[in-house]
Parts: structure tokens; sequence; C-alpha cells
């Protein structure tokens, strides 16, 4: 099992007064150190004002490219992985471009987990159509793959045309793409398109598009897995597939009992072929975050690997 953890950026590069580049580099380090496989980041450009400060999922986003560019440059191991960008929000020829530049500098530590999207008002303020979500996300997954190939790539989308272009570098290997969203046509474009499944469990929101593809229970996902596996056999996919999955259960403070509330739905996971275990720990201080990355390396981690 490999494990990753939210690397909180956004919150701490506005709230703690010490250079940025030396933050990034400690808090970097701090995941490396404690035995973390992964550190992650989200998307939100241009989210709402009202989700910002009223919904309870709402948080403050960097762009996750370019901070993990930083967290790159900052560690030697520790893979970078975006959970979610958000594919519809910009052309696939940039996205191919961003994500093979990172793969490339990183040493290949990139893990792309793509996801379609969901808050109207931020489309509307990318001047993004809202319904075209699902196609854009679609062709972008096609066009990327065609794009980190190499050579000419000849394709028209809805809003591009490519007539013969090269896009380069080329990534060797490229990046895995991690498709994410529990609803069954996120299932069937993961099958399809995806090297891994990032799906997640209901979180407290007000948005009832995240509530509706969101994995309710243990038992639902389950239902999940045995649907795409029976997907990925049906179209062929025989290759490797990574299944990174966040427990129900996400630890506010650290202690003991939360250890092991955490590592029994660990093992659940890991039951059902989870290979991959991701979440999110608070940041209210550098000082904080550093303290509970270090308890999650020794006492979830380090627990998991002496069972």
């Amino acid at each position: 099992m490999q494990f990753a953890l939210n690397i909180p950026l956004a919150k701490l590069i506005q709230e703690v007064d010490m250079p940025k580049g030396e933050l990034v580099s400690t808090m970097a380090r701090a995941l490396e150190d404690a035995g973390l496989s992964a550190c992650l980041t989200s998307e939100h450009p241009a989210p709402s004002a009202q989700w910002l400060h009223n919904d309870p999922a709402a948080h403050d986003c960097v762009d996750p490219l370019t901070a993990l560019a930083f967290v790159a440059g900052s560690t030697r191991k520790l893979k970078l992985f975006t959970n979610v960008l958000v594919l519809p929000y910009r052309n696939p020829f940039l996205t191919a471009k961003a994500a093979a530049t990172l793969q490339i500098m990183s040493d290949n530590r990139l893990l792309l987990g793509v996801g379609i999207g969901y808050m109207q008002e931020e489309f509307d303020a990318l001047g993004v159509s809202h319904k075209e979500r699902g196609a854009l996300t679609d062709e972008a997954l096609e066009l990327i793959r065609l794009a980190w190939a190499g050579g000419s790539v000849a394709k028209q989308g809805r809003h591009f045309n490519a007539v013969g272009n090269e896009p380069r570098p080329v990534p060797n290997p490229p990046p895995p793409i991690w498709v994410g969203g529990g609803s069954d046509k996120a299932l069937e474009r993961a099958a399809r398109w995806g090297d891994g499944w990032v799906p997640y469990f209901t979180v407290p929101t007000n948005d009832p598009v995240v509530r509706q593809s969101a994995v309710v229970d243990m038992d639902h996902f389950g239902e999940k897995i045995a649907k795409l596996r029976e997907l990925r056999e049906t179209m062929g996919k025989t290759g490797p597939f990574d299944l990174a999955v966040a427990p129900p259960f996400r630890p506010q403070e650290a202690s003991r009992a939360n250890a092991e509330r955490f590592l029994g739905e660990v093992d659940e996971l890991a039951g059902h072929g989870v290979n991959w275990i991701w979440t999110s720990v608070p940041a209210r201080s550098l000082e904080s975050y550093l303290d509970i990355v270090s308890w999650f390396g020794e006492e979830v981690i380090g627990a998991y690997n002496k069972a």
C-alpha cells in the first residue's frame, strides 16, 4: 500500500511569515521524511465566493501543476498527485504540454488525477460550457494520449482542430492518468482511458452534483469496483490499474484511536484491491501540520508496514 497526503500550499503561503520557497520545501521534505509516497493538491482556479465562504467542503487552491513543480524541486522521491485537475477548464494540448513538462523535469513522478469539474459558476467564469464538460473531458483524454505518443496529431474536437501538429516534449514514460468521480459515467471513463480510478466517499457539502457522484459507503464501493472490473474486461483492458481512495474517516487530530480507526478502513479497502490511500489532514498552522504529518508517518504508515 502507498500513501498520499495533502500539501496545504494555498492556506499556509498566505498565513506563514517566511520565504515561500522555504515554506514549500519544509512541507515537502516533511512528507518525504515521514514515508509518504505522494503529496496531493486540487484545483479551483475561480470558485464561487458563496461556495468558498459557506460550503463545508470549500478550500483554497493553488495552480496544481505550477505548485507541484516547486515540490518536485525540493524532494527526490515524492510523487506529485493532482487530485484532481479539471480537464474541461483548458485546451487539452496545453494540459498535455504542462503535464509532460512536469513529468520529465521531476524524473517521472507525476500522478495525473483528472476530473470533469462540477461548479457552474467556475465554468462560467472560465468561459467553458458546464453542459459540455463530460464531452470535453472525453476528448481531452483521447487527445492527451495522442499528444504523449509522439509524432503528428490530427484530431478535431469541439473547440480545437489539429491538422498535423506535433506536441513536444514527449514523456517517456507518460504519467499515469487516474480518473476521478464515482458516477457510472466516471467508471466508464476510468475503464476506457485511465490507468487508475480516484473515487471519493461522500463528504459534507451543499452541492448536489458532488453528492450524486460520490461513493456512499463500503458496500457501494464494492459494487462500483465490481462494475469497473467488468467494464475493463469487456473493453479488453488487461494492463496495470491503480485504485486510489480516501477512506471515509479523515483524522483531524493525532491520536492512537484515530490511527486505529483509519487503519481499520485501510484494511477494508485493501480487501477490495485498493493499492493507494490518500487523505487530507488539517493545517491549522505550519507547526501543527508538520506534527500531524510526522504522526501519520509513525502511527499510520509505520504501523501498517509492521502489520
